[in-house]
């Protein structure tokens, strides 16, 4: 078997909280008098707390200190996390959960690899929480992705080499991420088209299929 556990990202991935993300970052761009739309919130996927806030305020003309950043991420977090409580089992699709199942009753280990903070949160709204064999976040890495860390802890928490490992991936970041740690990778939306994916995926049950072809040395 080629391919012993699956790391999956988690927004974009396992659910969809981008709509969130994005209220919660508009609402402290508007209140700093910041332009701020769709496609800046399409930089900041993959992207850490802190560093969002570095790009959001590429457009501020004022200068603020380390401590006013940390308050302005600190109260877009509450803000997001305020909103995240609206998430229920109902937010997790059905081919999401369905291919998850299968992949565990064939003996796949599954994990997360997540620069968000509020993984486990969210995987308790979805109701999946405990439900994972390993959970790598934001809460036990030091860098962002593309560096690949957030990878590497999850194999180093399954206890296997990233050559037996899969990445899923819906950022390019991510799938950079996934190269250099060694990982072989499989990418939804712009991370299928990006050309750096070891696997495209039209969707997110196409993932049975490239576990199974290598299961079976196809």
């Amino acid at each position: 078997m080629k391919y012993q556990a699956v790391i999956f990202d988690l927004d974009g991935v396992i659910c969809f909280t981008d709509q969130y993300h994005y209220m919660a970052w508009k609402m402290i761009a508007d209140e700093l008098g910041i332009y701020f739309d769709e496609k800046i919130n399409n930089r900041l996927r993959g992207v850490s707390r802190m560093e969002s806030l570095e790009i959001i305020l590429e457009r501020y003309d004022k200068v603020l200190s380390q401590e006013e950043k940390l308050a302005l991420a600190e109260k877009k977090n509450k803000i997001y996390v305020e909103l995240l409580g609206e998430m229920n089992k109902e937010d997790l699709p059905g081919e999401v959960k369905e291919t998850l199942d299968r992949l565990r009753a064939e003996g796949i280990q599954l994990a997360i690899g997540s620069s968000s903070k509020n993984a486990k949160f969210i995987l308790e709204r979805l109701g999946l929480d405990h439900y994972f064999d390993a959970v790598s976040d934001g809460t036990n890495i030091s860098k962002s992705k593309p560096d690949p860390e957030v990878f590497l802890k999850a194999a180093e928490f399954l206890h296997k080499n990233p050559r037996e490992c899969l990445v899923v991936e819906d950022a390019k970041a991510g799938i950079m991420a996934a190269r250099a740690g060694g990982f072989d990778s499989a990418g939804l939306g712009e991370a299928a088209i990006c050309g750096e994916a070891t696997y495209g995926m039209d969707s997110f049950g196409d993932l049975l299929k490239i576990v199974n072809e290598n299961q079976s040395g196809m």
